[in-house]
């Protein structure tokens, strides 16, 4: 097996600072989160992904597919959700098999108080901190990297889901 091609200084400094950046904005909202709503950053996101949608529900898979989770990690975190009264799971009566989670008034009341809190952290921490043409070439840069990730997942083309297709195509620079 041929030595990797090791990374040079400015590779290793882009890759520790998008790795220190990413975990601090991650605990940063995720502690947030807990304090002012009693959600984790994860089960915000589920429950802003059942708010995009016009039924505010979507299939457990495509849920998961759509925070990047596995579906025992989605399923673990709805269970959480639901036992709180935010989200309720049902079956559909067209297929027996699919499962689907639906946002509650709770969970919309719950995601409208933490929402301007979230968004200010973020803005606080990450977007006002950056320029705007740090902030296109960011976008830029880890898009190119979410959507070659996401359009040759290591499974393969059949690993694909119409929600990460949907993905892909926000992160496209023609999305702007």
């Amino acid at each position: 097996m041929a030595d990797p091609k090791w990374l040079d200084e400015d590779e290793m400094r882009a890759w520790l600072a998008f790795l220190t950046a990413r975990a601090l904005l991650n605990r940063s909202l995720d502690q947030h989160l807990k304090s002012a709503s009693g959600i984790s950053h994860l089960q915000y996101d589920i429950l802003a992904r059942l708010s995009s949608v016009p039924e505010r529900e979507l299939r457990m898979t495509e849920l998961a597919d759509g925070v990047l989770n596995s579906k025992s990690g989605t399923t673990y975190q709805v269970t959480q959700l639901e036992k709180a009264g935010l989200v309720r799971r049902r079956t559909s009566p067209d297929d027996g098999h699919a499962v689907y989670a639906c946002l509650t008034e709770s969970g919309v009341r719950l995601l409208e108080k933490a929402a301007p809190g979230y968004v200010a952290l973020v803005r606080e921490l990450l977007i006002d901190v950056l320029t705007r043409e740090q902030l296109s070439a960011l976008a830029d840069g880890l898009g190119e990297v979410s959507r070659r990730m996401l359009f040759s997942p290591p499974d393969g083309p059949a690993a694909r889901s119409a929600q990460t297709e949907a993905l892909a195509r926000l992160l496209s620079p023609q999305h702007r």
